[in-house]
């Protein structure tokens, strides 16, 4: 079995953040899946789905992102599922709006979900890095990522959500770098390529 868990903070008022991005992302998978209806169970918000012939269980921890591991952890202590089969999507500061880097382990660039995923689970799960772009200054951070996408920018994110949940069969199978380029591909198709320089 696999798990896949989107970040985010619960309720409506975050529905909309940059923080939730990882939440977007399990809402546009469960919908392409045709997952169960969500339930509460394991502190957060689950559904049940088949993806690329994988049983996989789709997980939104409701305990806010600073203890995202204590639902992560309950859900892989019941099902008793590998770290290699835990899928975590979140924002990502370091990358370009729009754009998308899949890797196993490495440090947790100061994300507060994958720090409390990491101290409670261990750190060699896949992580789904979905870029947000950064505000410039680190002091802007905590308002940035807990500030709404702006109405110019849901039309990416629409499309980087929706991309993911397309080509989630590639990560059901462990093929992180063919779903990696398969969302490139379509990002760049919906024109969120890198800009074009202008002619010399």
């Amino acid at each position: 079995m696999r798990l896949f868990v989107g970040l985010g903070n619960p309720g409506s008022q975050y529905a909309r953040n940059r923080h939730n991005i990882g939440f977007m992302a399990l809402d546009a998978i469960a919908r392409a899946h045709g997952a169960s209806p969500w339930r509460r169970r394991f502190q957060g918000q689950s559904a049940d789905a088949v993806i690329g012939g994988e049983k996989a269980l789709l997980l939104k921890p409701e305990t806010y992102m600073n203890e995202s591991g204590r639902a992560v952890g309950e859900a892989l202590r019941f099902f008793k599922i590998g770290l290699p089969d835990v899928v975590v999507f979140h924002d990502e500061l370091d990358l370009p709006p729009a754009k998308l880097r899949v890797k196993t382990g490495g440090g947790n660039a100061g994300h507060n979900g994958l720090r409390s995923i990491s101290a409670l689970c261990g750190n060699d799960y896949r992580r789904v890095r979905m870029g947000i772009g950064h505000p410039g200054h680190k002091d802007l951070v905590h308002g940035y990522v807990l500030h709404d996408f702006g109405k110019a920018e849901m039309a990416w994110v629409e499309d980087l959500v929706d991309a993911c949940a397309r080509e989630a069969p590639f990560l059901a199978k462990g093929d992180d770098p063919a779903f990696q380029n398969k969302v490139h591909l379509a990002m760049e198709g919906r024109g969120w390529g890198e800009p074009k320089r202008a002619a010399d």
